[in-house]
């Protein structure tokens, strides 16, 4: 098993390069760079202003943005460009945003606990209900309770989440104002005392939350609910049961293990949850998190921050993946991870 892990170990670096570099080859060739944005905003304002068309399109000369593009480093090749980012990136060093001009490693760190935050509570929540209810709806399979938990399951896996975040707001913040329109917390958070504002924390984050599990927790109750019928139907269980063992020891004992199988596998894919979220939730809820850094970074063409986003989230999301082998190997004894 050593063995097995210290190869995945070693794959993880030329994923991540190919990765990487794929998508920083891709920000050179598309249009709409720092420099472009740049010269975008300045005929915006020499329009406002009432320069007109020819005063707006001569606001920097070839010279300027031959060294703009030079500050920028996107005079250089894109091997050689990526090769000077890795080495940065070796030394924990992102580079600066073109738009801020701040430390990307600051900037995400600033917003760090907001993902994290949603990320743990969207793993616990999904998982602490998800998996006991898929049990029971295989223990009453075919029952009035499986049908209409399972017309509510797809209905919400059915939907995108930022579709429903747009209705929760609407109806939920909007029209009943029952909760804020959006933000992680209220202006006056720092005022308030601790219970209100653990108080104001919550009711910020229910709307979000909600949005953020309907999609895990369709797939991991249905998963949980299918793996445990075909274990009920399997030779094995049959046998303990014919045997005299009760049904309800039987699925603990024996039947219940097996069918964990999957959502362990599915482990180690929420760890990228942790840091990424979901984009457009955060985009909606206006939540100031990493997902909301990431789309305006991507609108904005601020390709430091695209990349470091992108390191980040792709180690999470291969480490992740080793957690998953690990995972399914302490719940099933029969993986083997010889040769």
């Amino acid at each position: 098993m050593f063995a097995y892990f210290s190869r995945r170990l070693l794959l993880i670096i030329p994923t991540f390069i190919g990765v990487t570099l794929l998508v920083f080859a891709l920000t050179r060739f598309v249009p709409g760079g720092p420099v472009e944005r740049m010269i975008a905003q300045m005929q915006s304002q020499s329009m406002e202003s009432g320069g007109g068309n020819q005063q707006g399109s001569q606001t920097l000369s070839d010279e300027q943005i031959a060294e703009l593009n030079a500050f920028y480093g996107l005079d250089k090749p894109v091997f050689e460009a990526y090769t000077e980012w890795l080495g940065k990136l070796v030394q924990l060093d992102l580079g600066e945003s073109t738009r801020y001009y701040e430390p990307v490693w600051g900037m995400i760190k600033e917003r760090l606990p907001v993902s994290l935050f949603y990320g743990l509570l969207t793993f616990l929540i999904s998982y602490l209900v998800s998996i006991p209810l898929g049990i029971l709806k295989a223990m009453k399979h075919g029952s009035r309770f499986d049908n209409v938990s399972s017309v509510m399951v797809f209905i919400g896996y059915a939907l995108p989440n930022y579709v429903v975040g747009v209705f929760l707001i609407s109806f939920f913040a909007f029209h009943l104002d029952w909760f804020p329109m959006g933000d992680f917390v209220s202006d006056d958070f720092d005022d308030l005392l601790w219970p209100d504002k653990i108080v104001d924390l919550f009711s910020h984050a229910i709307l979000p939350l909600f949005c953020y599990i309907i999609g895990d927790f369709a797939i991991l109750t249905m998963t949980m609910k299918n793996n445990l019928l075909e274990n009920l139907a399997a030779d094995y269980v049959k046998t303990a049961i014919a045997k005299g063992l009760p049904f309800r020891q039987a699925v603990r004992k024996h039947a219940l293990r097996n069918s964990l199988i999957p959502i362990a596998s599915h482990l180690g894919n929420v760890v990228s949850v942790f840091v990424a979220g979901s984009f457009l939730i955060e985009v909606v809820f206006n939540i100031d998190g990493i997902g909301l850094l990431g789309y305006e970074s991507i609108i904005e063409r601020d390709y430091p921050v695209v990349m470091g986003i992108l390191a980040m989230s792709s180690l999470l999301l291969m480490f992740g993946n080793i957690l998953s082998d690990m995972c399914v190997a302490i719940v099933d004894p029969r993986v083997k991870f010889g040769s």
